[in-house]
């Protein structure tokens, strides 16, 4: 595991997210070559946890890897699929682990695998700024702009009205220019939701991501009704069902995924176009993850037709730790670059001794 620096953990309605827990995995094939994945767990968000990671692939998972064509990732990713219900973030390392693989082996970048760039090899990102009281959130927000990025999010979802003091504080301390979203992680009611709406188009916020309950489409289609605001969905849109679902409820204008939600980064690519298709946008959102998730992200944000420009990026995991997993991750002027080596083009910190096959 990894700590938070102890200045920018984050606190949200979930709870605080002080520590992170990883899964490291490496597959090997018989020539020698090697790719690398990445299971952030945090079981009171997915429901995943280390250990019981850890059983999952060694179990469960990698049985149905052994003696394969490591390219043949689509096959490969349906078959633990059909060996294993849910378990999306142990099945996003291994997914990670075969397209760094086959990248290596054809010796291009992952994002040539999803069908190539389709916008500059630059992702511009927001800050996320927990759940404290004012003093706290503007040093936070202040630490945002010293980093040059180009967004916060603030988390709210607890008492509305200290939320509104929170989110007040952070537009005093960022101006009236800078885009400043809100996450409830799923923490407000539809009544409280109803009541921050109003302050929330008065302090200018751009987006309001997971205003209700996981998978209440029906609520955030009647809070879209209600306010201007853009209204993303995150914890409610893990796989491609529950994207249909949105869609067919007008429940979003923002869908945010990302590798290790949607079992990795072809299913995530699969709801972009889904959502494409719908006329909406998505973000690439996080589960704070280390520098490998965070190039399997930034090869998927490049790669979809859909990426929002009005609201920016959560792949910004590394930036909040005290130490790191990987090397190879590079971040300027506010944005993300997509690493440009082979895979992941990312390379495992050798002294941490990852775990899996």
């Amino acid at each position: 595991g990894i700590q938070v620096s102890p200045e920018l953990a984050i606190a949200s309605s979930r709870g605080e997210h002080r520590f992170s827990n990883y899964v490291i995995v490496r597959i090997r094939t018989d020539e020698g070559q090697e790719g690398i994945g990445e299971a952030n767990v945090t079981p009171r968000w997915s429901g995943e946890f280390q250990a019981g990671a850890l059983a999952a692939i060694k179990d469960i998972l990698a049985p149905v890897l052994l003696g394969q064509n490591p390219l043949h990732v689509s096959s490969l990713a349906a078959r633990m699929d059909e060996e294993l219900v849910g378990n999306p973030f142990a099945k996003a390392s291994l997914e990670m682990a075969l397209l760094d693989l086959a990248g290596k082996i054809l010796n291009v970048p992952a994002y040539l695998l999803l069908g190539g760039p389709q916008r500059r090899l630059e992702i511009p990102l927001r800050f996320s700024i927990g759940a404290f009281p004012p003093a706290k959130v503007v040093q936070i927000a202040e630490k945002a702009l010293a980093l040059g990025l180009q967004a916060v999010k603030v988390k709210v979802g607890l008492e509305v009205s200290k939320d509104i003091e929170r989110v007040g504080a952070v537009r005093q301390a960022v101006g009236n220019k800078f885009p400043v979203g809100v996450d409830a992680n799923a923490g407000w009611s539809e009544s409280e939701a109803l009541a921050a709406i109003p302050h929330l188009e008065r302090l200018e916020v751009n987006v309001i991501e997971e205003p209700l309950r996981r998978g209440d489409f029906r609520g955030s289609a009647r809070l879209r009704q209600r306010t201007h605001i853009p209204i993303m969905l995150d914890e409610s849109i893990f796989s491609a069902e529950d994207a249909q679902n949105a869609i067919r409820w007008d429940a979003c204008d923002i869908v945010s995924i990302y590798p290790g939600k949607n079992s990795g980064i072809r299913r995530s690519f699969e709801i972009a176009q889904m959502a494409a298709a719908a006329g909406l946008e998505c973000t690439i959102g996080s589960n704070l993850e280390s520098e490998i998730a965070s190039a399997a992200m930034l090869h998927l944000a490049v790669a979809i037709p859909n990426l929002s420009q009005r609201v920016c990026h959560d792949i910004i995991g590394p930036l909040y730790y005290t130490r790191h997993v990987g090397t190879g991750l590079k971040y300027e002027n506010g944005c993300a670059l997509v690493p440009e080596g082979a895979g992941l083009g990312i390379e495992i910190d050798r002294s941490l001794q990852p775990a899996g096959n």
